[in-house]
């Protein structure tokens, strides 16, 4: 199953579990709200110190299964390499990113000063390779 699937998906489907490795090599877990770039890249935002930053920071190499509203639903799961895009770069892809989940901000001068305020980033996730999925 190929990412000619899946980014469609993403692209509807927002909520997703991103699996990185810790520095020990276990495994860390987060929930996480994913949306897809111009680039067909998948992204999310988070903060600077996360835990997950950090991990990719170290390995840039994540998990992603993204879930329909229906839990026991669709779903897909994705891995490749990521990005990790810190501010003031990451602006307006952020911008881009709310606008990709949620559509458009009553006040983006708020959303900005958020953005840094919370020291947030954005992570681009480029799907290397997909699948298993519920449907597939």
């Amino acid at each position: 199953m190929g990412d000619d699937q899946a980014i469609p998906f993403i692209r509807t489907n927002h909520r997703a579990v991103l699996a990185t490795r810790r520095r020990d090599g276990g495994v860390q877990l987060s929930p996480v709200v994913a949306a897809v770039d111009a680039q067909d890249r998948v992204v999310i935002s988070t903060r600077e110190g996360a835990m997950k930053t950090r991990n990719l920071r170290r390995d840039p190499h994540a998990w992603l299964c993204v879930m329909s509203d229906r839990f026991f639903g669709e779903w897909h799961g994705v891995e490749g390499t990521v990005e990790v895009l810190s501010l003031p770069e990451a602006m307006e892809p952020l911008v881009d990113y709310y606008r990709g989940v949620a559509g458009e901000h009553p006040d983006w001068d708020e959303y900005r000063t958020a953005m840094e305020r919370e020291h947030r980033v954005l992570l681009r996730l480029r799907v290397e390779r997909s699948g298993p999925t519920r449907v597939g």
